[in-house]
């Protein structure tokens, strides 16, 4: 029988990724150190690094980012109603032809 999952801290992985990212070891000598595959400290290093602006964010920054998510929702959501409206319509006009 296999072992039961592992399952790892925020702050173990942040201090794992920060650990790769300094570059003093290698990420092998990184994974016997902490006791995980290099591949998952790969992964960690990768969204840290992608995870890093959002960090220094301003507010103004955010709310413009979240009101832009927030149109586009808006949009996506009348664009299906849109298309069931030209659906219902091409039911229609099928009938009476």
């Amino acid at each position: 029988m296999g072992r039961k999952r592992q399952r790892h801290s925020s702050a173990f992985k942040a201090k794992v990724a920060l650990a790769a990212i300094q570059e003093r070891k290698t990420v092998q000598e990184l994974a016997s150190q902490f006791g995980v595959h290099p591949t998952m400290i790969h992964g960690w290093k990768k969204r840290l690094l992608e995870g890093a602006p959002e960090v220094f964010e301003t507010v103004s920054e955010k709310k413009a980012r979240g009101s832009v998510q927030a149109s586009e929702g808006e949009l996506f959501e009348q664009i299906g109603r849109l298309k069931m409206d030209l659906e219902w319509l091409k039911k229609k006009v099928g009938d009476v032809g």
